[in-house]
């Protein structure tokens, strides 16, 4: 650091008046020496623990380990809480609330006479959260990703912690399963510390956090309980020390050619989708422009590397154990762009040189990929003038190429009360179309998207069909879902005014999703379109539904976009 620089924090500890009095005074009762006020970098531990958050329930003792970092490298720790976001628990979702926590996370940074940040995270929400939020004011930070559980092993069968949601109501209706049998997978499935252990969100929240260079080299692979995520939160806890004196922020990180790089490296892991709303409200708060397009434009035609669920078989243990995130950026480096800086101080492109993977079949070659391409490939039509988006690693391939009669849902609770209707007209070729589920509709885009099919079609076998909404799928999910479709159905997007057996073609070669009906028609519909009235009428819900922005512009309130640095001008005195 520039000996010439002050450190943020000697604003508040740094004088010998009244007000460095008041700063100083009240923490002496935690029993701080002298020498903790005077020009030590004072270092931010942002813990989302909590114990309505279970994937994060282990980030108390990670903090203590970072602690410990942090005070070898000769700086001074102070952990703080923001909100925590459970993915498994908190109603109607998550999504909800991210932009929430982005609020408490920006704020309570700034306010604080902090000088750089740790992130801690694992569940889904946790981390965009409160990237978000540090981007906002731009410190140096590094995140500490708090990592999968291990694999699920029930009756001889490895499954899924997330994934296993999705194929409940197969199991009962097909598998037979008894109560007693689903209370035994419960504890099978989610059987240590850590969050979910497919590819679901979760893990490509920490996998684009090493991508983007926010984490140490080869962090966001480890087991939440394996020893190697304690040496690496400690050494996370030394390294921020050094980034402050280095005055390495936020913003000299996480320029264009890392924002590229995550989506390059989320298409080789088979990531979520969910990767795509998260990534754009970061780059909106940093000031990188990214659009929709460039998930398709830069990650389409980048190879699935990856054999893990949804869009294989393995599990994120499997992966950690063939070599993890570090052997498939080795494989990606000629795809990689060149010249972008991580929290370790390097190039990525030099951080992973001398990588081993030890099983082909869970990591594949750039030369032998388990699919040539990936990505996520964004559509366009008059169904979704602004974009809508498909996994198709997750999907199947004879659906791809799609035209069938739409069975439309009106709302959730519409789906809840007839999908298993035996009179429902609904087979095969059919294709689902759930309205009321965005971003202002829900509110909040709950990841409902590959709703469960019909007994009676689930009873012939058929495990998949085409599906179309506003809102988004979880990580953990696979099936030819169509989501983020923009503009949603609760704004009035032509969503809004696809009826019962409307003819709706699918084309993801040629990006194109196309409700077949004539303009005269849809202009029609239109006029007698009534809005919905609002789900709020007071508190953040009812801010949330006046200022989200749509799904291609990352669903960040409008009003958080950009961010207000890190200068406080007045005191509290």
């Amino acid at each position: 650091m520039d000996k010439k620089k002050k450190l943020r924090s000697s604003e508040w500890f740094g004088g010998n008046d009244k007000m460095g009095f008041v700063h100083r005074s009240w923490l002496r009762n935690q029993g701080y020496p002298d020498d903790y006020f005077e020009g030590k970098p004072v270092i931010g531990i942002c813990n989302t623990w909590s114990e309505l958050t279970p994937c994060n329930g282990h980030l108390r003792d990670f903090a203590e380990v970072v602690k410990r970092g942090i005070l070898e490298a000769g700086g001074f720790p102070l952990e703080f809480p923001v909100m925590s976001l459970g993915e498994t628990i908190m109603k109607p979702t998550t999504m909800l609330f991210r932009n929430l926590a982005s609020m408490d996370t920006e704020e309570s940074i700034r306010a604080n006479p902090l000088d750089g940040v740790v992130l801690l995270t694992g569940c889904d929400k946790t981390t965009p959260s409160t990237i978000m939020g540090a981007c906002s004011v731009d410190l140096p930070t590094i995140v500490v990703p708090g990592g999968p559980m291990l694999s699920g092993r029930f009756r001889g069968e490895k499954i899924g912690s997330g994934s296993m949601n999705w194929m409940i109501k197969e199991r009962q209706e097909i598998g037979g399963y008894s109560a007693d049998d689903i209370k035994e997978a419960e504890v099978c499935v989610a059987r240590s510390i850590g969050h979910c252990n497919t590819m679901g969100t979760a893990s490509t929240m920490a996998t684009m956090c090493e991508a983007l260079g926010l984490t140490l080299p080869g962090f966001s692979s480890i087991p939440a309980v394996d020893s190697r995520k304690k040496l690496f939160a400690q050494l996370s806890g030394r390294r921020i020390v050094e980034m402050v004196k280095e005055d390495l922020t936020l913003s000299k990180i996480l320029t264009r050619k890392a924002f590229e790089n995550s989506i390059i490296t989320n298409a080789a892991v088979g990531g979520s989708t969910n990767l795509i709303i998260h990534l754009t409200a970061i780059a909106g708060r940093i000031g990188v422009d990214l659009k929709l397009e460039d998930f398709d434009y830069i990650g389409s035609k980048v190879p699935l590397l990856v054999n893990l669920k949804p869009s294989g078989k393995y599990l994120m243990e499997d992966f950690f154990y063939a070599g993890g995130l570090p052997v498939v950026m080795k494989e990606l480096k000629p795809m990689l762009r060149k010249g972008a800086i991580t929290v370790n101080g390097k190039n990525i492109t030099d951080n992973y040189e001398n990588e081993v993977c030890y099983d082909r079949d869970v990591i594949s070659s750039l030369e032998t990929p388990f699919q040539k391409e990936s990505g996520i490939a964004v559509l366009k039509g008059n169904l979704c003038e602004n974009g809508a988006v498909i996994k198709p690693s997750a999907a199947t391939p004879r659906l791809m190429k799609h035209r069938g009669e739409a069975v439309v849902f009106e709302s959730m609770e519409d789906y809840h009360e007839r999908i298993d209707n035996p009179d429902l007209v609904i087979d095969e070729n059919s294709v689902i179309v759930l309205k009321g589920v965005g971003p202002k509709g829900y509110p909040g885009m709950p990841e409902v998207g590959n709703v469960d099919l019909p007994k009676k079609l689930l009873a012939k076998g058929i495990t998949d069909i085409v599906r179309i909404s506003d809102g988004r799928m979880s990580g953990t999910a696979a099936g030819t879902v169509v989501l983020h479709v923009s503009p949603e159905s609760t704004i009035g997007g032509t969503l809004a005014l696809v009826q019962n057996g409307d003819m709706i073609e699918l084309d993801v070669v040629n990006r194109s999703l196309h409700l077949d009906v004539d303009l005269e028609e849809l202009l029609k519909r239109k006029r007698e379109w009534v809005t919905p009235e609002p789900l709020a009428k007071r508190g953040y819900v009812k801010m949330y539904i006046n200022h989200v922005q749509q799904a291609d512009k990352g669903a960040d309130l409008d009003f958080l976009v950009g961010g207000s640095g890190s200068k406080v001008e007045r005191d509290l005195h």
